[in-house]
């Protein structure tokens, strides 16, 4: 097997033999030779139906002959200037017109980057130390947010990796999602939060969704109390829709984090906000921000080809979503757990009924799921690894895709 030969070289050379540890799939991971569409190859020739889509970013699917032109078309004019780009500003252009709450952006490497950024920019402009989060929501690898899902309202943060100073980890509370009365309870208690940052549907460990009204909720007390929302679209970013979650939910927060779809494949991040708290980004205010690739010409010219045909065809969305409930139908049937669908992201919960938080979550079988999964990929369908990622579609998956992976999920949620 050509995949063990290289992972048993990778071990020696890396640690875990993997560049992220999602990808440590026991025994070992399968190595990918190419992808196309809907498809991905492994370097022992197995021919898979992807359902991660690198974790999302891929809408359009593995190497999109438009996003692909764009890049090519940029290398002709070269890769990395260290200077601003005409593109900039026309893409910055784009992306703000799309989003309420965003004024300005700033262009970063990655979505780890801009929560980094933005949780920064927020305590610079506030003036305050804290920050609040959600129990189980991911923003990241940085030192602030990796921090331990707890238990009650005002859980106090606990490192979450070694390495992390705990005094820092300190500065960082939790509150359950969908708990409005938490989050409540804990803004009255201090007067030292800056911002509250959120998934506004929880990608990380889900889909897991929104109550009715929860986000209207949350909006409403942070203003109350005088507490910057961040939400973290780097996943629900162009996957729900032309403006986000902020869009389709109706829901202006005061800073924004974007990644994976922005880039086209390609890597990137961005934070953006309202006019009088992005102008305090450097070299505009004293809240540092800075990257040799921030603003890298082939990670904006792969990203806007996306954009733009997400643009010129909104009938995407409503085709993914169609194509993600037909999913979710067949499957729903099957007593062993709960589907949850949402535009193009969906999951099949180990659960009697869908989690609305990360301590539901949790209650999953794990090990259903694990033999799930494994059957799954027997079946030419490759499932993200865990039961707390999200699955998702992109328009390369065609009828013929749509119909393996249900009769794939069918089968294997019987037995």
């Amino acid at each position: 097997m050509k995949s063990l030969e290289l992972y048993k070289k990778a071990k020696i050379l890396m640690p875990g033999g993997v560049s992220s540890p999602v990808r440590a799939i026991k025994p070992y991971p399968f190595f990918t030779k190419q992808a196309s569409g809907s498809h991905i190859t492994t370097v022992d020739g197995d021919d898979l139906i992807d359902c991660c889509m690198a974790y999302g970013p891929l809408i359009l699917g593995h190497a999109h002959p438009d996003v692909r032109s764009a890049v090519q078309e940029q290398l002709e004019k070269g890769w990395l200037y260290g200077t601003p780009s005409p593109i900039e500003p026309a893409f910055a252009s784009l992306l703000t017109g799309d989003h309420p709450g965003m004024d300005m952006i700033r262009f970063v490497s990655t979505g780890s980057e801009a929560t980094m950024a933005a949780i920064r920019l927020a305590r610079g402009f506030t003036g305050k130390k804290e920050i609040v989060k959600i129990e189980g929501g991911f923003h990241g690898a940085h030192d602030a947010v990796l921090v331990k899902a707890g238990s009650g309202a005002t859980t106090l943060g606990i490192p979450d990796s070694a390495g992390v100073l705990p005094d820092l980890a300190a500065k960082t509370r939790q509150v359950p999602y969908n708990d409005l009365q938490s989050l409540e309870a804990l803004l009255s208690k201090s007067e030292d939060v800056a911002a509250f940052i959120l998934e506004p549907v929880m990608g990380n460990i889900g889909p897991i969704l929104p109550d009715r009204g929860y986000l209207e909720g949350v909006r409403e007390i942070t203003k109350a109390h005088d507490v910057l929302l961040i939400f973290d679209e780097v996943i629900t970013g162009y996957r729900l829709g032309i403006g986000g979650a902020q869009v389709y939910y109706n829901i202006r927060p005061d800073l924004t984090t974007l990644g994976k779809i922005i880039g086209g494949g390609l890597p990137i991040g961005a934070f953006g906000g309202r006019k009088e708290i992005m102008e305090l980004v450097a070299p505009a205010g004293p809240v540092y921000n800075a990257g040799t690739f921030s603003g890298n010409p082939l990670s904006l010219s792969a990203g806007m080809t996306v954009i733009q045909l997400l643009h010129r065809n909104k009938k995407i969305y409503t085709d993914l979503a169609a194509k993600a409930g037909q999913v979710a139908e067949l499957s729903g049937m099957s007593r062993s757990g709960s589907m949850v669908a949402l535009g193009s992201m969906f999951k099949f919960f180990f659960r009697p009924s869908p989690p609305k938080n990360y301590t539901e979550a949790k209650e999953c079988d794990t090990t259903a799921f694990r033999k799930f999964w494994e059957r799954m990929l027997a079946l030419g369908v490759f499932l993200p690894p865990s039961q707390f990622e999200t699955n998702f579609l992109s328009t390369a998956h065609g009828q013929k895709e749509i119909e393996h992976i249900s009769t794939a999920y069918r089968q294997c949620l019987s037995g």
